[in-house]
């Protein structure tokens, strides 16, 4: 069976691997980013340019590597859910996994929100000991 059209944008997100050409071709340039409170940088961020500065600019500075790898997806006309692991290390050296949903809103075949929950204790715990 082939993916909908909103999972296969969504799928498209994963599979990059954060290319930052693939990025900001299939994401709304007003996309809502809600993070997790307790994850690093949680919070509520608004627009693709708040989502790569405000956001993964921090995050990515405290990580040598760190990339989500979703393995399910599940999709009712223009939502998605995605089930799977962040995987990274931090610039300490731990090695970090951590379980994540993410829930996507496809609008006009770009991503225009992604609604996170993830183990936030654990990538403290990496983090900050």
């Amino acid at each position: 069976m082939s993916d909908s059209p909103s999972v296969a944008v969504v799928r498209r997100l994963y599979d990059s691997k954060g290319d930052p050409a693939v990025s900001q071709e299939i994401m709304a340039p007003d996309i809502v980013w809600d993070i997790t409170p307790g994850f690093p940088n949680g919070g509520v961020y608004h627009g693709f340019d708040s989502v790569v500065n405000d956001f993964f600019g921090p995050l990515f500075g405290r990580f040598d590597t760190f990339y989500p790898v979703a393995e399910e997806f599940y999709a009712d006309g223009d939502h998605v859910i995605a089930l799977g692991d962040y995987q990274g290390s931090t610039k300490t050296g731990k090695n970090v996994q951590v379980r994540f949903i993410h829930l996507w809103t496809v609008r006009e075949g770009k991503l225009a929100r992604m609604q996170q929950a993830a183990d936030s204790l654990v990538v403290d715990r990496a983090l900050n000991g």
